[in-house]
C-alpha cells in the first residue's frame, strides 16, 4: 500500500508528458501552459487510491486518473472565465493569457483527450466507468450553474448550498474514488461505500474551506482571510447566520452586505461570533467527516488497506483548525 504522497510522485511520472500534438501551437501550448501550473492533483490520486485499497494498481487506473485531471482542469479553465479570475495558483488565467475564444477552445480539447484516455481501459471496465464518468461531468455543470444562480438570489437555503457543493466539488471526489475501485475490482456494495465515503469527505473539505476563509490563521490558511465576506458570497456560515441571526443583526448583516464599508469583514465576524456560526461549522464538518469514516468502515477489505484513505481525510480535513 502506497501514501497519498508517494502515489502523487507516481501519478506525476506518468501525468507530465504532453498530451496534445504540436500544431497548432496557438491551441495546445495554452494547454500545456495550464497544466504546468499544477496543483496538488488529488483526484487523479484518490483514482488510484480507490484501486488499491481492492488490488495492485491496474495500468488502466493511470488512464482513467489521466481523464480525471484532464477534466477536472477543463472545469477550473471555464470556471475561470466565468469569474473572470485573472490568477489561478499565483499565474495569470488561461483567458487573460490567450484570450477567451482560446480559452474555451483550449478546455474543450482537453475534454475530449480526456475521453481519448478512457476509450484506452479494457472493454470489460468501459460502460461502468463511462457511465459514472458522465454523469459526473454532468452533475459538476449543475453545480456550476447552481452556483451562479445562487449569486443572484437572497433566499438561498442551506440544503440548497449542500446540493450545490455536493454537485460541484464533492462528487467529483466520490467518483474518482469509485472508478478506481471498479478497476480494482470492487463490489457493488464497496463502490457505494467508496463513493459516500468521498462525498461525505468533501463536502467536511468545502465546510472547513468556508470556516478557514472567515476564521483561519492567515499564515497557515496562505490567504487573507475575509474573502468570501468581501465577495459577499453565499457560503455555509452566512447562510447559517441569516437563519439564526436576530432581526437587528440579519438587517445589519444585509446592510453589510449592500454597501461595502472598509470595516466590514470585522463587523461581520463580529455578527458570525454573536450567533456561534463558528462553533456550528465545526460541528457540521465533524459531523459530515464521521459519515465519511462510517462508509469507510463498511468497506468490506481488510481494515489495514484503508490506512492511505484515512490518511488522505487528515490531509484534505486538517484538525487542528
Amino acid at each position: 500500500m502506497h501514501t497519498f504522497e508517494e502515489l502523487s510522485k507516481k501519478f506525476s511520472a506518468h501525468f507530465n508528458v504532453t498530451h496534445f500534438p504540436g500544431q497548432p501551437n496557438t491551441l495546445y501550448e495554452p494547454g500545456n501552459y495550464f497544466l504546468a501550473i499544477g496543483g496538488k492533483r488529488v483526484r487523479p490520486v484518490m483514482c488510484l487510491m480507490g484501486n488499491e485499497l481492492f488490488d495492485d494498481i491496474h495500468p488502466d487506473a493511470y488512464a482513467v486518473a489521466n481523464a480525471i485531471e484532464l477534466f477536472h482542469n477543463f472545469t477550473l479553465i471555464h470556471d475561470d472565465i466565468m469569474d473572470q479570475a485573472p490568477l489561478r495558483r499565483g499565474m495569470e488565467t488561461v483567458h487573460m493569457k490567450y484570450g477567451e475564444n482560446t480559452a474555451l477552445l483550449c478546455g474543450d480539447v482537453m475534454l475530449i483527450k480526456a475521453y481519448d484516455y478512457i476509450n484506452k481501459i479494457d472493454v470489460q471496465y468501459l460502460p461502468k466507468i463511462l457511465a459514472l464518468f458522465n454523469k459526473t461531468a454532468r452533475e459538476v455543470c449543475e453545480g456550476q450553474q447552481l452556483d451562479m444562480d445562487f449569486e443572484k438570489r437572497s433566499d438561498v437555503l442551506i440544503d440548497e448550498y449542500l446540493k450545490m457543493i455536493s454537485l460541484k466539488t464533492s462528487v467529483l471526489l466520490a467518483a474518482s474514488l469509485e472508478m478506481g475501485a471498479v478497476i480494482g475490482g470492487a463490489s457493488e456494495h464497496n463502490c457505494r461505500h467508496i463513493y459516500e465515503f468521498g462525498k461525505n469527505l468533501g463536502i467536511a473539505f468545502q465546510i472547513q474551506d468556508d470556516y478557514l476563509d472567515a476564521f483561519g490563521d492567515p499564515a497557515k490558511f496562505g490567504k487573507d482571510v475575509g474573502g468570501d465576506i468581501r465577495q459577499n458570497k453565499k457560503t455555509f456560515l452566512l447562510l447559517h447566520a441569516l437563519d439564526v441571526a436576530s432581526v437587528q443583526q440579519k438587517e445589519e448583516l444585509i446592510h453589510l452586505m449592500q454597501t461595502n464599508p472598509d470595516d466590514k469583514i470585522e463587523r461581520v465576524l463580529a455578527i458570525f461570533r454573536a450567533c456561534n456560526v463558528d462553533g456550528w461549522a465545526k460541528d457540521l464538518k465533524e459531523k459530515y467527516l464521521q459519515t465519511a469514516y462510517k462508509h469507510l468502515e463498511d468497506i468490506a477489505v481488510v481494515s489495514s488497506r484503508k490506512h492511505p484513505l484515512h490518511q488522505l481525510a487528515s490531509f484534505l480535513i486538517q484538525r487542528d483548525h
